[in-house]
Parts: C-alpha cells; structure tokens; sequence
C-alpha cells in the first residue's frame, strides 16, 4: 500500500517513542512536527530528519493526512478539533480528552466531516494481550466471573523533567495509567454498565527529582489513590485499583477469575510478557505468545527489565484501515467508552453512588497473528 504521512504536534518527552516506532515502517512516513515552542520542534525534526513546520502550516499540509496530538491532556480536545476542522485523521496520546464532554465534540466533529478519530493506548493490541484475547474467546477459562487489577506506584514526579501536567486536571492515576487498563478489559471482556468508587488525594504537595526543576513543588489537584468497581455487560464485575501514594507493593497487576479457570494477564501499559493459566484448581500453565506480533521484548528499562515496547502499531491499523476503508482498532468508540468509564470513577466518589454508563462500543477485531505490521494488511 502507499505509506500515510504523518505529521505530530506536540514534542514533548513522549514523542521519541512514536517517531522512533515509526522509524523503519512501510506503512507510514513522518513528514513534520510541531509545537507550541518552535526550538523543540526544531531539535526533534533535526533528530528524525523531519520538517519543523508551525502548528497552522503544518495543518496547511495536504499532503499529511494523520496528526498525531501528543500535547497535554488538557489541549487533546482543543487540538484534535483543529486537525479535523483541517480536514485531516487524528489520532491522540491518551487520554481521548480531559473531559468526557470534550471528547464527545471531537467525536461529533470527527463524524460530521467523515473523518477518524483514534487514541492511545494501542498496548491492548500486543502479543501477550491478543492472546488472552484469544484464550478468552476460546473458552478456555469459561464465563469469565469477576477480576482485579492494580496500577500502583509513587507517581512521576521523581523523575519525569515536567510532571506538573500528571497532578493537574485531566491528570491522575485512573486517566494517566487508567486508560491501559480500562481499555485491556474492554477488549477482552466488552462493554462496561457501570461503575462504583473511592477517590482520594494522598498527598496536597508532590516534590520534583529531575534535575534542572529538583526540588520544586507541584500542588496536587485531582485524587491520586482510586479503588473501583467495573461492572460489565457480560455479567463480570472487576475491581481497579490505580494509586501513586504506594511506596512498594505485592499486588498482580491483572488477573481474571472464570467458571472453568483463571488468567494471569501481564502488565498492560506493555505490549508483551508471559500470561498463565489454570484450568480450575490446577497448577497455573505459562502461555506462549509467539504466535501473536508485538510481544517481543525490544526495550530495556532503566531497571535493566526487558519489555515489549510497540507504540505507533495503533497507528499502523489506522493507516492500513484507512487505505483498505475497513474499521480500526484503537478508535474513537473505544476511546470514548473508555473516558466515560474513567471520567465514572471521579463522579462516583463524589456523588456517593453507582454510575451507570451511557455509552457502549464493540470490542475491537483481533489482531492476526503473524511477525509484523504486515499483519494489519490482512484486516
């Protein structure tokens, strides 16, 4: 097929990750990047070979058809509506929107001018994902009954160089971390109904670690330890727990309990890992993935761990889906289902009740399996 070209705004910390991903595809071509302060802009573009354009040239670019909206959560919205007033297919980091209203006029404007829409995380599409996918759709665990998930740390603060954004509005553990996990369980368990939390706030001050800002203080104005309940329309009901006022913990980041047996499900906010199974009260099973794409470890971690670290195959889908005018994957549907859910945790802890959820979408088509982007070819 002939590659989509890409263009980014936004060049902040996260987008080597996607320029890097894109680096040796035949399905897309950076072309430019942009941002709100042109020296970045410059220094990204001298590094990947692309143009530095102004955000409004950028979008003046027939040539560009997705803009990849990596700005803060807070300007998703904003930005997402201006690619599509340009005409032109966004696909955003998550979350979809700071505020779930926003996020349904990207939705609506996206629809009007018979344009796409599509968001992060696209982890739900690795190879240790897709193959629980698998499992569960195969039967192999039964009905699946109940689960818990956990994404706890102590936050980025130590060390990310401008963490203020994660304590802001439109920040947060449930719709930072929250959306990997959110979105995991809808592609593998469909539609959420419901929802019923606790939220709090741990800490009224966080203090930076990364040098050049150490020591400065950030006020912290959205809750930052959430436990939940989700409740499905398949009957499951799955607990979430998101935090960072954890120094250490032991919790399983996932695991899902069925009639017939249960799965351990690796960590989601990777695209990789070894899942395991046990079929009743029997000895959990490790599962091999390598059927699937996307679950080799390709990252080491500062940690010296090796990960699966496969951001941009969401784009990929997108721009094959594109080009052979079939749904994608990591869409806007999903997208705002997921907010809806997340945006339910907050409106739960305030109001002291159950929040049902308005909005619904089908889980996205597996990926085939295969060794390669290749694979989003085949639908």
């Amino acid at each position: 097929m002939e590659p989509v070209t890409l263009g980014l705004i936004g060049c902040g910390n996260i987008s080597d990750a996607y320029l890097t991903g894109a680096a040796n595809s035949k399905l897309v071509r950076f072309k430019a990047c942009a941002d709100l302060r042109p020296e970045t802009a410059e220094a990204q573009a001298a590094r990947y070979g692309i143009a530095a354009l102004g955000i409004d040239q950028l979008l003046a670019d027939p040539a560009i058809e997705i803009v990849i909206n990596l700005t803060v959560p807070l300007a998703h919205a904003g930005v997402s509506l201006q690619v599509l007033e340009a005409g032109k297919h966004v696909y955003s980091e998550k979350p979809f929107a700071a505020l779930l209203k926003d996020a349904r006029a990207v939705a609506e404007a996206a629809s009007s001018r018979n344009l796409r829409v599509g968001s992060a995380p696209d982890t739900f599409m690795g190879g240790a994902h897709q193959t629980c996918r698998r499992l569960i759709d195969g039967g192999r665990i039964g009905h699946v009954l109940a689960g818990s998930a956990a994404v706890i740390s102590r936050g980025m603060e130590s060390w990310h160089p401008n963490p203020d954004f994660f304590f802001k509005p439109g920040g947060g553990p449930i719709l930072d971390v929250g959306p990997y996990y959110v979105t995991e369980l809808i592609n593998l368990l469909g539609p959420v109904t419901r929802v019923t939390s606790v939220a709090t706030q741990g800490y009224p001050k966080r203090t930076i670690g990364s040098a050049g800002r150490r020591g400065e203080e950030i006020a912290v104005e959205v809750p930052t330890t959430v436990n939940g309940v989700l409740q499905f329309a398949s009957g499951a009901n799955v607990s979430l727990t998101a935090s960072w006022d954890v120094w250490k913990n032991r919790r399983i980041p996932f695991e899902l309990y069925g009639s017939e047996g249960s799965l351990l499900i690796p960590d989601p906010n990777f695209f990789g890992g070894t899942p395991e199974v046990t079929d009743r009260d029997g000895e959990w099973q490790p599962v091999d993935i390598s059927a699937q794409p996307f679950g080799t470890p390709n990252r080491s971690l500062d940690d010296g761990k090796s990960v699966a670290d496969y951001r941009m195959i969401g784009v990929f889908d997108m721009a094959a889906a594109i080009r052979a005018g079939r749904p994608h994957r990591a869409n806007g549907d999903l997208a705002l289902h997921a907010l809806e859910v997340m945006e339910a945790f907050g409106r739960s802890s305030a109001e002291g009740r159950h929040i049902a959820i308005e909005s619904t979408c089908a889980r996205p088509e597996p990926v085939p399996e295969g060794t390669g982007e290749e694979v989003f070819l085949q639908g």
